[in-house]
């Protein structure tokens, strides 16, 4: 696999693997069999892949921080695809960090964040999501991706977290 080193990385190394991809909400029951696959593909095999490949060359103590989302803990209809992949993550987490230890495994879980994933909505229909979900926050706002990000290098520095989920969302799965 190119794009990772062929030494072991760092002091001690990371890595972090987001696969976001964009999409329509379908109810599971009229959901294309086809798109579905390609989702999990994308992002349940994709993450599977970079710790295969990647974990070998994390030295001890390293850390591997994955993502997924608050669909998990808060399902919608037309969501049944990806959260059942957003609980994957989170069993595929818990089983790697015991697999892999003692390299450390986490996942980040954001809420909504103003980020590309939802590039194919039109603007208007984008910002009216954005609008609506801060209006139901406890926080007031959606999420900026320098707030995910700072979950990550939390999850990424502090050696003592492994298997754990760190939840990003401003209150979503309060409301």
């Amino acid at each position: 696999m190119s794009g990772f080193p062929s030494q072991p990385c760092g002091s001690p190394a990371r890595t972090s693997t987001n696969a976001a991809t964009s999409g329509d909400l379908r109810l599971a029951a009229q959901d294309d069999l086809a798109r579905a696959r390609s989702f999990l593909e994308t992002r349940l095999w994709g993450a599977v892949t970079v710790v295969k490949y990647g974990a070998p060359l994390i030295r001890e103590g390293g850390s591997v921080v994955l993502t997924t989302g608050t669909v998990a803990r808060r399902p919608m209809p037309g969501t049944s695809v990806v959260a059942g992949l957003a609980g994957a993550m989170e069993s595929l987490t818990r089983a790697l960090a015991l697999e892999l230890a003692p390299v450390r495994v986490n996942v980040v879980e954001p809420g909504v964040v103003r980020t590309e994933l939802w590039r194919e909505l039109a603007e208007e229909e984008r910002d009216g999501l954005f609008g609506a979900a801060a209006e139901s926050l406890p926080v007031g706002r959606v999420g900026e991706p320098e707030e995910v990000a700072e979950a990550c290098l939390y999850l990424m520095r502090g050696g003592f977290s492994t298997g754990s989920v760190v939840v990003v969302d401003g209150g979503t799965v309060l409301v």
